[in-house]
């Protein structure tokens, strides 16, 4: 961030008139966006009294610059506000007695990078989103009303047309609680390499090496070595992905665990199917885990298994959907038994309803129904979202 303020700094000095009117133009001609997300999330958990009902306003403010011999700006900032009365706890404002919901108000910058592009090389240096594969390990959770963010060094290289290679190294993870939270920062040296191959125009190859290390949290310290493949087959699609995770820098813990993915996705008479399995390895001392990962999109939307439990987790799951006078609906059922010890953890049925009203606006019902066996507890949950987009 330092390095990058003083380029910015210095940008002045080394042009000339002439190029001075072009790089006025790249910012005043920019592109400027605002999006709003109001959200009603209701939680009813049976181990506990109280329910949790949360009304949230997300405003987000966007400016990209153009383009200036390559180089190219981004702005991104938030607001986050409680409608009403807070009925819920956001990690922040002290209610303990009702469910959490992870949405404490405040302002924040999401994004603030400068960027550089030719034509096989980009860097992006500053405040900014990264979202790796599927998300499984890095990702935005873009879910929460306050996005995760990175501050980082990206660099991303297309020496040919089917082979892209990335790297970032990341000095702070900017997380969901916000900057007021106490776990809201994560600080350290984490590096991130990931390889795409395209082996043909139906299948693909990824290759990731993942070093993780927090000066916060040592205890989600890890390092992660894996394989992704996709790929096409007759009337469906496959993915399959396996993994090798272990101890890494300050982990006061000495694991080895493997993760492992196995999917398939097809349509048949206008619904569209999918079958599939993932596992959370464990061995007798830890189990894999993900702390940079998009949670929300893994194991139900009820976020029972946040946190991988010490005896590890296998998600069995199937789901279907159609669309109906535009509302795309979607059902998915989970079974969740743990990696060792053959525990039975429960099981989730998920369900969601997606209109859109024009391009502009959006609207999504969606509930999550979690029964517990010798996980957690009974968890109901809903959700109603407004999104609008200029």
């Amino acid at each position: 961030m330092k390095h990058m303020a003083l380029l910015l700094l210095l940008t002045p000095l080394i042009i000339t008139p002439s190029q001075a009117d072009n790089l006025q133009d790249t910012l005043t001609k920019g592109k400027v966006s605002l999006n709003l997300r109001y959200r009603t999330e209701f939680v009813e958990q049976h181990n506990m009294s109280q329910q949790a009902i949360a009304n949230t306003l997300r405003g987000r403010f966007s400016y990209q610059s153009g383009a200036y011999h390559g180089f190219s700006g981004t702005l991104e900032v938030d607001g986050l506000w409680s409608l009403g009365t807070d009925k819920y706890n956001s990690t922040l404002n002290g209610i303990s007695d009702r469910p959490v919901i992870a949405d404490p108000k405040g302002q924040d910058l999401n994004q603030a990078y400068l960027s550089y592009q030719q034509q096989h090389l980009s860097l992006d240096a500053g405040r900014q989103r990264i979202n790796l594969d599927d998300q499984r390990f890095v990702g935005g959770v873009g879910w929460r009303q306050n996005e995760q963010t990175f501050d980082a060094l990206r660099v991303k290289f297309t020496p040919q047309e089917n082979l892209n290679l990335d790297y970032s190294y990341i000095s702070k993870v900017n997380r969901i609680f916000g900057e007021d939270s106490p776990q809201g920062r994560f600080s350290g040296d984490t590096h991130l390499v990931n390889g795409r191959f395209a082996l043909d125009a139906q299948q693909s190859i990824s290759a990731f090496a993942y070093w993780m290390d927090f000066e916060q949290a040592p205890q989600l310290s890890n390092k992660t070595f894996g394989l992704r493949y996709q790929g096409s087959l007759p009337a469906m699609r496959l993915t399959l992905s396996l993994a090798r995770q272990q101890d890494y820098a300050e982990q006061p813990v000495d694991y080895k665990a493997t993760y492992g993915l196995a999917q398939l996705d097809g349509e048949l008479s206008g619904i569209s199917w999918t079958l599939g399995y993932e596992k959370l390895g464990a061995d007798s001392q830890g189990r894999v885990i993900t702390p940079l990962a998009t949670l929300h999109k893994f194991q139900g939307f009820a976020d029972q298994f946040l946190n991988t439990p010490l005896t590890g987790l296998q998600d069995r799951y199937a789901g279907a959907g159609t669309t109906l006078a535009g509302i795309k609906l979607q059902l998915t059922y989970h079974r969740f038994d743990s990696d060792k010890q053959a525990i039975r953890y429960g099981h989730e049925w998920d369900a969601s309803a997606a209109y859109a009203v024009n391009a502009h606006l959006k609207l999504l019902l969606k509930m999550a129904r979690y029964r517990a066996k010798h996980h957690g507890s009974d968890t109901d949950k809903l959700w109603l979202m407004v999104t609008a987009n200029w």
